[in-house]
């Protein structure tokens, strides 16, 4: 295995974006349904977790093949390399799907795949493995993957405090990349929560790899090699912004888990939190950059009816204080986004969170 597909999934709406970095990244990828996809060998695995901001998780395609019953399933599913990707040592569990197919129950189908790797490897599964195997069988075309996350990879591994609604680190990369951001330009969150977006910008800015303070599911296959992973990790360069990065918030106990969670990231030393709210908002000196901000709407944590004066109390303060910045703003309403009074003049494809659909508004630089 060592030229294969490797399918990095998207947060649906975040599909371009996410090519994009991956191509910024030196990967020869493209869009495709759910996701990005390129080609590439196991150390392109491990640099991709490492890396890369925007996947929620990272698959890698072990094999693919035609199946119209259960007992092909079974035959074929021995033919599987897996001794090159499993350990007889590790547990594993799979996990299956149908749709459109003459095999249609996912169940049967996972069990054929389970006894196929327990036969024929002598690896054990386990309801609780960190080792997982997907099986997505579609128009009679079942394809095998291997879950190299594990978690999903917004959890960075130093974040511990999570305000009511949290924006995950994923999609708040994303938002910073369609925005401009490019970790030259200072950032301000003037409703912070856990300081999800200026430690992100924070970290870019520095050049901190996302995946470098956390585990990852490919160190139990039996392709990982931990010399290699390690000098990997190893080449990150730092560098020093000459910016900061800033976060305000009504909540104190925000404003704590704001500097917490800095602190764990190794960036407390270029952000600052400030407990306040949108009304007493000053831009911080230094040159223009980007506002971007996920506010409160209707279906998320309190009712509609407030939250518009709340919309137009923010926009009177960027548009009277904060000239020449540019301003990101994640809603579910185009009213909302309107009653800001903001000159937005690009919207992005709608993205799905938490079962709503929103739309990050940009605007060009305020008069």
């Amino acid at each position: 295995m060592s030229d294969f597909e490797i399918f990095l999934v998207a947060t649906p709406g975040l599909e371009g974006p996410l090519c994009a970095e991956a191509r910024a990244n030196g990967f020869k990828a493209k869009t495709v349904a759910g996701g990005v996809a390129l080609k590439g060998g196991w150390s392109d695995v491990w640099r991709a977790n490492l890396q890369l901001r925007g996947p929620t998780r990272i698959m890698a395609r072990i094999d693919s093949f035609h199946v119209t019953h259960l007992s092909q399933l079974d035959k074929r599913a021995r033919r599987v390399p897996w001794h090159q990707v499993l350990k007889r040592n590790k547990p594993f569990r799979v996990e299956a799907s149908c749709k459109s197919s003459k095999i249609y129950h996912s169940g049967a189908a996972a069990q054929r795949i389970e006894r196929a790797i327990v036969e024929e490897l002598g690896a054990q599964p386990a309801d609780d493995a960190a080792v997982c195997i997907k099986v997505r069988i579609e128009d009679d075309l079942c394809t095998i993957s291997v879950d190299t996350s594990g978690e999903s990879l917004h959890k960075r591994g130093h974040k511990q405090a999570v305000a009511k609604a949290p924006m995950r680190e994923t999609m708040a990369a994303m938002f910073l990349r369609q925005c401009g951001f490019d970790g030259t330009q200072p950032v301000l969150d003037p409703m912070c929560g856990s300081g999800t977006f200026v430690i992100e910008a924070a970290e870019i800015a520095s050049g901190l790899q996302p995946g470098r303070s956390r585990k990852f599911a490919f160190e139990d296959l039996a392709s990982f090699e931990p010399k290699v992973w390690q000098s990997m990790r190893a080449e990150a360069s730092p560098l020093s912004p000459s910016v900061k990065f800033y976060g305000s918030d009504l909540d104190p106990g925000a404003i704590r888990m704001c500097n917490a969670n800095a602190e764990r990231a190794g960036v407390a030393a270029i952000t600052e939190f400030h407990q306040c709210g949108v009304e007493e908002l000053t831009a911080p000196e230094g040159p223009p950059g980007i506002v971007i901000v996920n506010p409160p709407y209707g279906d998320r944590i309190g009712q509609k009816g407030p939250l518009r004066q709340l919309y137009r109390s923010l926009g009177q303060t960027l548009l009277t204080r904060f000239s020449g910045w540019r301003v990101g703003l994640i809603t579910n309403e185009a009213k909302l986004a309107e009653a800001t009074g903001l000159p937005f003049s690009l919207t992005a494809e709608p993205v799905l969170h938490g079962g709503l659909r929103i739309t990050l508004f940009r605007t060009g630089p305020l008069p």
